[in-house]
């Protein structure tokens, strides 16, 4: 493998891939949901910097559509009212939860003086696709109603995400503007999935394996999350094939150069800036698919959570 990759890498990222390549684990799509979110988790361990202290860390539990959601709630040094984050975990909807981006949440509370409500939405496959999208839009509507208690400015309120989190937010702005609900000052959107309906992308043929994130287990992710290939076609799994994208909030997103869902999120911000809304997108080059979750790894991680902490900061 190690010399079939590209030389766009970064050689700090390709030294990790080859340990983990040596470690010889099988792939995410072999694996069992329960065995996939073991193995994530003791990943997370062991690429993660250390957390860093915050003023206030605290775990609630939220009323969801259905049943409770629990959520974490980071409060920083700065004096109220501050803005607030509504944070979307990645691992595809399958996998991870709020210990996973912890240290990412913490990051992102510090750099922009922001609350950061951390959301542990329901998972798939025993919770498949809209549910994890309801309870995002019901842990956004609950910041919007509480956001005095929390010390948020309700003019301040951003949603954010990587990867499937990148999706979630992006979801849940759409689902925001078409039902009237609670303003979004921002979508910080880090590597998004915004469509599931094709993989026909030349970022996923050049990077369908080897990067981390592979086309089969993106596919493995899919299968999981949908009830079946027509929940593909609907904007709110696929928010790239929304038929109308005017009237979001403003949007930051975040790109890997080596990532099969490069070519998606860039094409996102495209849509969105043609659609008349405010973009910036940043493409980080030699990164792979979970660099944001890299800290421990790869000092871009930083750098980005710096960008996500300016852009929620301005929002």
């Amino acid at each position: 493998m190690a010399s079939m990759w590209s030389e766009k890498l970064d050689p700090a990222l390709r030294g990790w891939l080859e340990a983990v390549q040596a470690l010889g684990k099988p792939p995410m799509c072999t694996l069992t949901p329960e065995e996939g979110r073991a193995a994530a988790l003791e990943m997370m361990k062991s690429v993660c910097a250390a957390p860093e202290p915050v003023a206030r860390v605290e775990d609630i539990r939220i009323p969801g559509p259905d049943a409770e959601i629990p959520v974490r709630v980071y409060t920083p040094e700065a004096g109220a009212p501050c803005p607030g984050l509504v944070f979307y975990h990645g691992g595809g909807w399958v996998l991870c939860d709020l210990e996973t981006h912890d240290v990412a949440c913490r990051a992102l509370a510090r750099r922009a003086g922001a609350v950061v409500i951390s959301v542990a939405y329901r998972l798939a496959p025993e919770h498949r696709f809209p549910v994890a999208v309801n309870d995002c839009y019901a842990a956004l509507e609950w910041t919007a109603a509480n956001a005095g208690r929390l010390g948020i400015d309700q003019r301040r309120i951003s949603v954010g995400g990587d990867s499937a989190g990148g999706n979630l937010a992006a979801v849940v702005a759409l689902k925001s503007r078409d039902e009237r609900g609670p303003a979004i000052a921002g979508q910080a959107l880090v590597y998004p999935v915004t469509n599931l309906a094709s993989f026909d992308t030349p970022s996923y043929e050049e990077f369908a394996d080897g990067y981390q994130l592979t086309r089969a287990s993106m596919e493995w992710f899919r299968n999981h999350y949908l009830q079946g290939a027509e929940d593909g076609l609907h904007p709110y799994a696929s928010p790239l094939l929304a038929p109308d994208l005017e009237g979001l909030p403003p949007a930051l997103v975040l790109t890997a150069e080596c990532d099969p869902l490069r070519d998606e999120g860039e094409a996102f911000a495209g849509r969105l800036e043609r659609a008349g809304v405010a973009v910036a997108c940043t493409r980080y080059e030699g990164m792979i698919h979970p660099f944001f979750s890299l800290s421990g790894v790869c000092s871009r991680a930083f750098d980005s959570f710096q960008q996500v902490a300016d852009f929620v900061r301005a929002a």
